[in-house]
C-alpha cells in the first residue's frame, strides 16, 4: 500500500484519490470506516479528512465504492452476484440489504421475482441511469422467510383463494377446493403455500392449514396475529404429554445437593395478573452485620433436559409472547405455571445468586448456587408500592423510607424486609446511573377488557418504585453471572456464554440529536467514552423533565440507540453501562436464560467451553424471535386500540403530535393514549413538506409547522380493525365536525 506523506499535509485531491483507490483495492473484501482510513493513510488534519470523505462519496457515485454506512465504505463488487435479505414495502419501494451492509438497495416490483420481506435472495446491480438511485434485481429467491399466511377466504364455485392480510403478497393465493378444510367465504384462515409463482403462474398455490373463524371475534383476531408472525397458538400434543410426565416432587437427593433457604424470608413481586413466578428475593441480616440478599430463579434446566421434545419446542419458540389479553408461554402450562413457578408456601428448586451487601449496597461477596426455597408471600407490585408509600416513600424521588429509631418497626406485613430491599435497590440504582446507565422514562399501554375480550379502558402504566426494586436486583444478578464467566485474567480466553449486548449509539444519529436539541437551548457533549456519552444523555433527560419538549427529545434520543441483542461475542451493554451482562433471571419465559443456566452448571462441574458457533446461532435465533414477538405484541395493542375507538367516530379529543412522516402526522390522544394518523392530504390549510432533519412538516405558503410534541385537537374519522389503523382529522379542519371530549 502506498503511504501518504507525513501527516498528509501536502496531498492534493488527485494524489489523495489515487491513495484511496489503492487502499480499497488492497482490501477487496473489507469494510473500512473513517477512523481506520484516516489512521492508515495518516490523514491528520481536518481539511484532508473532509477532502477524503468528499472523494469517497464521488467514488460511490462513480460505482467504485459501496457506502456501507454513514461512516464506512468498501470496494464495489458491481457485476458480481451477491446475497442479502429482501424487504417488501406496500408502496412498491422494495429493497435489499446486502450481507455485511445496512444500506437498502432499491428493487422495482418488476425486478423482485415475488420476493417477500425476510426472504434470502441472490441479486445483482443494474447499471445506474443518470440522476437515478442505485437499483438491483433479484436473480433467485434462495430461502423463503415464511410459507404460511393469514387472510380472508373467498370461495367460488370453481375456485377458492385467500386474500392475504396486510397485502404482503403481490397476488392472492389460489386454493384447490379439496384443500379448503371446509373454510367459508369471509372466514379468516391460515394457508400454507405449496407452489410459489413462476414465469407461467402468477399466483401462488396453497392449502388451508387452519380455519380460524369469523373476522372480528377476539380469539380469531389474536390467533390471526400469532399466525401472521409464524408464532404458535397451540401446543403440540407430544410436548404437552411429555410435560405431564414430569414429576414436581423434590427428592432427598435434590435437597442434599442444594443450599437450603426454606427458613429465610422469601417473596415474589410480580404483576397482579401474573401466573408464572420465575424470580424471588430473600433477605436476612448476617452475624457480621451484612445483609444477605438472595436472587432466586426457577431452576427450569433441572426439569427440561437439553435435546428433549420440551426443550426443542422451547428453543424454537425462544420466548413467551404477551398479547393484550393472553400469554403464549414458551414452556407448557404444567411447567411454567405449576412445577417451576415459585408459588407461595411451596418448596421449589432454584438457581440463585447470593449477595452479601453492606448498608450502602456494596457487594462484599457473592456466590452462584443451586438452592431450595419456600416463598413466604406472593406480592403484586401495587401491594408493595402501597406499603412503601405508607412508610414514607415518595415515588420517583429515589429516596428510601426514613430511618426508624432502634427497636421500632415499619408498618405492614414483612415491612422491615421490603423497606430494606427498597433502600438497597435505590442505592444500587443511584450507583448505576452514576456509572453511566442511560435514563429513559418507560411507559406501557394497558387495557382493561371484558369477558369477551373487548377493551373497556385504555391507560398508561409507568414503572414505580416497587417495579424498580425488582429490576435492580435482577440487573445485579445478571451482571454478576456474566462476570463470573466472562471476566478472566488478561491473556486468558473466557468460556462461551450468551451475553445480552448493546452497542454504542449511532454517531450520525447522535449528531442529528445534537443539532436538533440546540434550537431548544440544550447541549449534548461530544464524548469519546461510553460513560461520558451516557452521562451527557442523562443530563439532557434531567434538563427536559416536565418540559413541553420532553417527549419529543426523548423520542429523537431513542432513535439514536442501537437494539440490544444476544451474542457470545461480548461488547458490553451501553444502556446499562455494564461491561458484562447476560440474561439469567427469566428462564420460564426466555430461552437464553435456560442456556445460561445449563452452561453455568456445566462450567461449575469443570466442563470445557461450549461450542461458540453453535451458541452464536442460537443467540441470533433468540434475538430474531424476540423481535418477532415484540412485533406481534405491538399488533395486538394496535388492534385493541382501534377496537376501543371504533364506537367513538366523530368525537373530538385533545392530543399531541407523536410522530412525523412524509405522509402525515401521528397524534396521540392525551386522555387515553390511543394513536392515529392525520394524513397529509387532510391538512387542508396548506401544502406541507416533510423536513426529515428537524422532524417536522412545514407549510409552503404560511410556513406553519407540525412537530413532535405539538398540542392539537383531532376528530376520530375512521377505525379500521382489519388494518389496525386509526384515522384522525384536525378538529379545526373543514373535514371535521363532531362531539367534543
Amino acid at each position: 500500500m502506498a503511504k501518504g506523506k507525513k501527516g498528509g499535509k501536502h496531498l492534493n485531491k488527485r494524489e489523495l484519490a489515487i491513495l484511496l483507490e489503492d487502499y480499497f483495492q488492497s482490501r477487496p473484501e473489507k469494510t473500512c470506516c473513517f477512523k481506520d482510513i484516516f489512521r492508515d493513510l495518516k490523514l491528520k488534519t481536518h481539511p484532508l479528512k473532509m477532502l477524503a470523505i468528499d472523494i469517497m462519496e464521488e467514488m460511490v457515485w462513480d460505482d467504485m465504492l459501496t457506502k456501507v454506512s454513514d461512516n464506512a465504505f468498501r470496494l464495489n463488487t458491481t457485476g458480481q452476484v451477491q446475497e442479502g435479505k429482501f424487504v417488501r414495502k406496500l408502496n412498491g419501494k422494495n429493497s435489499i440489504i446486502a450481507d455485511g451492509s445496512d444500506k437498502p438497495i432499491f428493487v422495482a416490483e418488476r425486478n423482485s421475482k415475488g420476493a417477500l420481506t425476510g426472504d434470502r435472495v441472490r441479486f445483482s446491480y443494474l447499471a445506474r441511469r443518470k440522476n437515478h438511485i442505485r437499483e438491483a434485481q433479484v436473480i433467485e429467491v434462495l430461502k423463503r422467510a415464511k410459507d404460511t399466511f393469514v387472510g380472508k377466504l373467498r370461495v367460488g364455485e370453481d375456485i377458492a383463494y385467500l386474500v392475504p392480510q396486510n397485502d404482503v403478497l403481490a397476488a392472492n393465493i389460489i386454493i384447490p377446493r379439496r384443500k379448503l378444510k371446509e373454510g367459508k367465504t369471509g372466514e379468516k384462515a391460515v394457508v400454507k403455500i405449496t407452489k410459489w409463482p413462476d414465469d407461467e403462474q402468477k399466483n401462488p398455490i396453497g392449502e388451508v392449514v387452519d380455519v380460524l373463524g369469523v373476522q372480528g371475534e377476539n380469539d380469531v383476531e389474536m390467533n390471526a396475529i400469532l399466525a401472521q408472525y409464524g408464532l404458535p397458538y397451540k401446543y403440540p400434543k407430544n410436548v404437552e404429554e411429555a410435560a405431564n410426565h414430569i414429576s414436581g416432587e423434590i427428592t432427598p437427593q435434590d435437597l442434599a445437593e442444594r443450599e437450603d433457604f426454606r427458613d429465610v424470608f422469601t417473596c415474589t413481586i410480580d404483576p397482579k395478573d401474573a401466573k408464572d413466578f420465575d424470580d424471588a428475593l430473600s433477605i436476612q441480616k448476617l452475624e457480621n452485620g451484612l445483609w444477605q440478599v438472595g436472587v432466586h430463579i426457577a431452576d427450569v434446566s433441572h426439569y427440561v433436559t437439553e435435546g428433549s421434545v420440551i426443550d426443542k419446542e422451547a428453543e424454537q419458540r425462544a420466548t413467551s409472547v404477551y398479547l393484550v389479553d393472553r400469554t403464549i408461554p414458551m414452556l407448557p402450562e404444567r411447567l411454567c405455571n405449576f412445577i417451576c413457578s415459585l408459588r407461595p408456601n411451596e418448596e421449589k428448586l432454584t438457581y440463585s445468586v447470593i449477595f452479601d451487601m453492606d448498608e450502602d449496597a456494596n457487594v462484599r461477596a457473592y456466590r452462584i448456587v443451586h438452592t431450595v426455597i419456600k416463598s413466604n408471600r406472593r406480592y403484586a407490585y401495587e401491594e408493595v408500592q402501597q406499603l412503601l408509600e405508607e412508610n414514607g416513600v415518595v415515588d420517583g424521588t429515589g429516596q428510601p423510607a426514613p430511618e426508624l429509631p432502634a427497636g421500632t418497626h415499619y408498618k405492614g406485613e414483612n415491612a422491615d424486609q421490603l423497606v430494606t430491599l427498597d433502600r438497597l435497590a435505590k442505592k444500587l440504582r443511584a450507583e448505576r446511573f452514576k456509572n453511566g446507565s442511560v435514563k429513559f422514562d418507560s411507559e406501557e399501554l394497558h387495557f382493561d377488557i371484558d369477558e369477551k375480550g373487548k377493551p373497556i379502558r385504555c391507560y398508561v402504566k409507568r414503572s414505580k418504585d416497587a417495579n424498580k426494586l425488582i429490576e435492580e436486583f435482577m440487573l445485579l444478578a445478571n451482571r454478576y453471572v456474566a462476570e463470573s464467566v466472562g471476566k478472566v485474567a488478561r491473556g486468558k480466553r473466557p468460556k462461551t456464554l450468551p451475553y445480552r449486548i448493546h452497542d454504542n449509539p449511532d454517531p450520525q444519529k447522535l449528531e442529528t440529536l445534537r443539532e436538533f436539541i440546540m434550537k431548544f437551548g440544550y447541549r449534548l457533549k461530544s464524548t469519546s467514552t461510553k460513560g461520558a456519552a451516557a452521562r451527557s444523555l442523562n443530563k439532557l433527560m434531567d434538563e427536559t423533565q416536565g418540559k413541553p419538549e420532553q417527549k419529543m427529545i426523548q423520542h429523537v434520543a431513542l432513535r439514536a440507540m442501537m437494539k440490544a441483542k444476544y451474542s457470545v461475542h461480548n461488547i458490553g451493554h451501553f444502556g446499562l453501562a455494564f461491561d458484562y451482562y447476560t440474561h439469567f433471571t427469566s428462564p420460564i419465559r426466555r430461552y437464553p436464560d435456560t442456556m445460561v443456566h445449563r452452561l453455568l452448571t456445566k462450567y461449575a462441574q469443570g466442563g470445557r467451553s461450549a461450542n461458540e458457533k453453535h451458541y452464536e446461532e442460537l443467540c441470533e435465533h433468540c434475538s430474531d424471535m424476540e423481535q418477532v414477538a415484540a412485533n406481534a405484541e405491538r399488533d395486538s395493542i394496535k388492534y385493541k386500540m382501534v377496537e376501543f375507538m371504533a364506537d367513538k367516530i366523530g368525537e373530538v379529543y385533545d392530543a399531541h403530535v407523536s410522530g412525523i412522516t412524509s405522509y402525515g402526522v401521528y397524534a396521540e390522544i392525551d386522555d387515553n393514549h390511543c394513536e392515529g394518523l392525520v394524513s397529509i392530504q387532510d391538512l387542508d390549510d396548506d401544502y406541507y413538506d416533510f423536513d426529515e432533519k428537524n422532524f417536522c412538516l412545514v407549510g409552503r405558503r404560511r410556513h406553519h409547522k407540525y412537530q413532535l410534541g405539538d398540542p392539537i385537537r383531532i376528530r376520530v374519522a375512521k377505525a379500521n380493525t382489519e388494518k389496525k389503523q386509526l384515522d384522525f382529522v384536525l378538529a379545526s379542519s373543514s373535514l371535521a365536525s363532531g362531539k367534543r371530549r
